[in-house]
């Protein structure tokens, strides 16, 4: 009896010890995959000036909202997010409290989209704008962690608790070293507002976008969140020349540049034969501009010869301008297997002029992508055909026009001989 009890104890002992070992690395599996999320923390401004009716005929907070809802229901199932406030609970006057008015509206973690919605529909205009103790607060949201980190903050006015600047707040969370990013959205920004918050970007390595639109605010936010969840790539900064024979040479990556107003900057790329370079580029206004501007991106030879180009155009309603192109090198010939590759010279020119009163250095952010991959070798890659699919469509239409007109012809002439011979 006393053996059988034995027995039965060292079986549960391991069953228990089983059970734990197989516990214990499902658990480090989802501690892992905590650790390395992606994580937002979107901040948006609830002081009073948020009650002003001029977004598509509705108050700005009401056109948050909206876009908010939007967000959460688009947001991706690993993104780990949350939402600040800034002014949203204390209306008086004393400054010393307005600035102390932030607080965590939704915590940073799994989402319930319920539960977000909710806390997101109780926001009434109120407060001040503590944007610089807003942000400080939000990087402590964000702390720990691998995975990327990203603060989107939306606000319709200037920070109002200086003398605790927020670009000086954004360049002390940016010397952390924490890999944390803050982009910037300005609800209908006069000329100081767009400088704090292009200021605030840039400190670290984020955007500045103005909005006037509820769909446009809705894009451009659930555009942010979709980017935390994409690896991270970190920019490597380049230098052009002024002209090609002086210009970097580059691999495929992506590389930040600064441009002058009137400036052209040049890169070099060396591709093979049997290769394809893929490229864009994208300028940024990060300060006042006249609204008309363009970009210009020009594949050309060394000796000058324009193999293809891109361009496109903006009118002031957004704050970036991109294009891209193609260049297919063709294969070498059968007796040319050593052949040497091609440096193509990539030729950047905008068009941005600066607004009065506003200084043109440093040059505006510049982003080029390079991508040099192998050519399209099947007829499947729409690519290798200049009307890729169109030529079997053609091809269709010819053959199927010979077909009727052979049938039409044999019809015609079987009528006229019965017409004849009756």
């Amino acid at each position: 009896m006393i053996r059988t009890q034995r027995l039965a104890a060292g079986v549960c002992a391991l069953l228990a010890a089983l059970t734990a070992g197989i516990a214990f690395p499902a658990g480090a599996v989802a501690d892992e995959t905590t650790a390395t999320a992606p994580k937002v923390d979107l901040v948006i401004d609830v002081s009073g000036s948020m009650r002003a009716k001029d977004i598509d005929g509705q108050s700005r907070m009401a056109a948050a909202k909206q876009a908010f809802n939007e967000v959460l229901d688009a947001t991706p199932e690993e993104v780990q997010l949350g939402i600040r406030t800034l002014g949203a609970n204390y209306p008086g006057d004393d400054r010393r409290t307005g600035c102390k008015d932030t607080a965590q509206l939704y915590p940073v973690g799994p989402l319930d989209r319920t539960e977000a919605k909710t806390a997101v529909a109780t926001l009434t205009p109120t407060g001040w704008t503590p944007i610089g103790p807003a942000l400080l607060k939000a990087a402590d949201d964000l702390d720990g962690g691998e995975g990327s980190k990203r603060i989107v903050l939306i606000s319709d006015g200037e920070d109002t608790c200086a003398p605790l600047d927020p670009c000086e707040v954004a360049r002390e969370i940016a010397a952390k070293g924490i890999g944390l990013t803050i982009d910037t959205l300005g609800l209908v920004p006069n000329t100081k507002l767009r400088q704090q918050l292009s200021c605030i970007a840039e400190a670290t390595g984020g955007t500045f976008t103005s909005v006037e639109h509820t769909d446009e605010l809705a894009d451009k936010v659930n555009q942010l969140v979709d980017r935390a969840a994409d690896p991270v790539v970190t920019p490597v900064a380049t230098t052009g020349a002024d002209r090609c024979a002086k210009a970097p040479t580059l691999k495929s990556g992506l590389y930040t540049d600064r441009e002058e107003f009137g400036q052209q900057r040049w890169y070099r790329v060396d591709v093979e034969p049997g290769q394809e370079l893929r490229t864009s580029v994208s300028v940024s206004a990060d300060r006042a501009v006249n609204p008309s501007y363009g970009v210009l991106l020009r594949a050309v030879t060394e000796r000058g010869r324009e193999i293809v180009r891109g361009e496109a155009a903006g009118n002031g309603r957004t704050d970036v301008v991109s294009t891209g192109l193609r260049y297919p090198k063709a294969e070498a010939d059968d007796d040319e297997d050593s052949a040497p590759a091609e440096t193509v010279c990539l030729q950047v020119t905008q068009s941005f002029s600066a607004g009065s009163g506003v200084q043109s250095t440093p040059g505006l952010p510049l982003e080029l992508t390079v991508d040099v991959v192998d050519g399209p070798s099947t007829s499947s890659d729409v690519a290798s055909f200049g009307l890729g699919r169109g030529w079997w469509l053609l091809g269709a239409l010819i053959l199927t026009g010979f077909l009727a007109g052979v049938v039409w012809g044999w019809l015609s002439r079987w009528r006229f001989a019965v017409w004849r011979t009756n």
